[in-house]
């Protein structure tokens, strides 16, 4: 899809002769392999703020975001202009604040039933969306999907509105996510526009909203969508939300929103056990092009990734470019070589796990974690460890204190409300967190 270009909010500017010049940058500061890859198939999808909108297949957005997002933001400031951030849409995707028709389902295509892979994990959350897209408004409402980041939840909401979209073409069906809710509403209170965006989200049949967590801390949005969430629900009209966590774990999320949340079911989808993992990549595999004598490589690949489904996306991509680029054979050999085996917990989660894993992924000791310093790196990654030790274990803030330093209560509860605070306000730093739940909330469930 050639990205239509966002002239109503960057008036005069060419947004495909800018993304030309940022390339030529992109081409100069890598090999052409990792350009080939990685970087060529990107397109501009359009501009809000100081935010540049690309597309990605899906195949390799999650990674370019995570490894390539730092050169592609210092390419874009390069070029001179206000335009500074850069955010990642799926291909068809649209730019938040873009008009968009709400008979219009404009979402992945192959975000459908059919190619839901089903498991013990996941198994009633795929069962209750399919009651909700058959029945709308009369199975579960609101439907509220929670669980950490790449097990699927998105894919069930574009289920629901693709379905909806086929079988159920007189509803209106929007898709959005709380980022782009917050977005479009900024952007309706700067014009004056107030009135069409009401009459946008509340002449509605079905509403689904992921990520609802990027609510918090937004009061004005938050009052917004409480307002927009009655009208809905009292006309009669299905919602479907999802986060990464259950309602009441949203805390600085406002009482009477959390308390709507849960009127309906909220059930979660958990991690991919290793039949599940394996299944998902035989069908990844095949729709790459790899061949049947593969699967042993497929199944030492899922044995090595446990956490969820786009880590599995990323890890296939990764070794198939891999092998590609060095000319191997796609092998179990070449799989140990590229991903590294991770010893599977069958213990809960450690107070000590949890800090060395948040020190590792913030380039700290944990030593620094757990000290005195004061600067805005380990003071940052010492509130996100305390957040996910709350989340982790049944400490109580006293015993928490005592494992960080000897912190007295008072300072853990004002490091829990600032992690959340940040979580909430971040969509970098709570992607970050989401990795860390996923890797440390989840013990494996597999039977070797």
């Amino acid at each position: 899809m050639v990205a239509r270009l966002a002239r109503e909010d960057r008036p005069g500017q060419d947004l495909e002769a800018l993304w030309d010049d940022v390339r030529a940058r992109l081409r100069a500061a890598v090999p052409d392999s990792t350009y080939k890859i990685w970087l060529e198939p990107l397109r501009p999808a359009g501009a809000q703020g100081r935010t540049l909108y690309l597309t990605a297949p899906d195949g390799i957005r999650t990674w370019v975001e995570r490894r390539y997002a730092p050169l592609l933001r210092e390419a874009l400031a390069g070029e001179g202009g206000e335009l500074a951030e850069i955010a990642f849409l799926a291909e068809g995707g649209k730019a938040p604040g873009e008009p968009s028709a709400a008979r219009t389902v404009d979402l992945n295509p192959n975000y459908t039933f059919e190619r839901f892979v089903i498991g013990e994990g996941n198994r009633a959350a795929h069962a209750a969306a399919l009651a909700v897209a058959e029945t709308p408004s009369e199975a579960y409402n609101p439907l509220f999907l929670h669980g950490p980041p790449g097990l699927g939840k998105t894919h069930l909401l574009g289920a629901i509105a693709n379905y909806l979209h086929v079988n159920a073409a007189g509803l209106s069906v929007r898709y959005t996510t709380a980022e782009g809710f917050t977005n479009e509403f900024v952007a309706a209170l700067r014009s004056s526009g107030a009135e069409e965006f009401k009459r946008r989200y509340r002449d509605l049949d079905v509403l689904l909203v992921d990520d609802v967590q990027f609510l918090q801390g937004k009061q004005h949005t938050e009052e917004e969508f409480f307002h927009t969430f009655n009208a809905l629900y009292e006309g009669g009209s299905q919602l479907v939300l999802s986060a990464d966590r259950l309602p009441s774990e949203l805390s600085t999320l406002e009482a009477r929103l959390r308390d709507r949340f849960e009127w309906g079911l909220a059930i979660p989808v958990e991690p991919p056990d290793l039949p599940t993992r394996t299944i998902v990549l035989r069908r990844l595999a095949r729709e790459a092009g790899l061949k049947s004598e593969d699967h042993d490589a497929l199944a030492e690949l899922a044995r090595r990734i446990d956490a969820n489904v786009r880590r599995l996306h990323g890890a296939l991509t990764k070794v198939i470019a891999h092998a590609s680029l060095t000319a191997k054979p796609l092998s179990p050999e070449l799989i140990a070589e590229l991903i590294p085996n991770r010893e599977r917990r069958r213990e809960p989660t450690t107070v000590e796990e949890i800090q060395q894993s948040v020190a590792a992924a913030f380039g700290i000791s944990r030593a620094e974690l757990v000290g005195g310093s004061r600067a805005a790196g380990p003071v940052r990654a010492r509130q996100v460890a305390i957040l996910l030790t709350r989340e982790a274990t049944n400490l109580s803030l006293p015993q928490i204190g005592r494992l960080y330093g000897g912190r007295d209560h008072s300072t853990i509860l004002n490091a829990l409300r600032r992690a959340e605070t940040a979580v909430s306000s971040d969509a970098q730093l709570a992607r970050q967190v989401g990795e860390l739940r996923s890797s440390i909330h989840t013990p494996s469930h597999d039977h070797a």
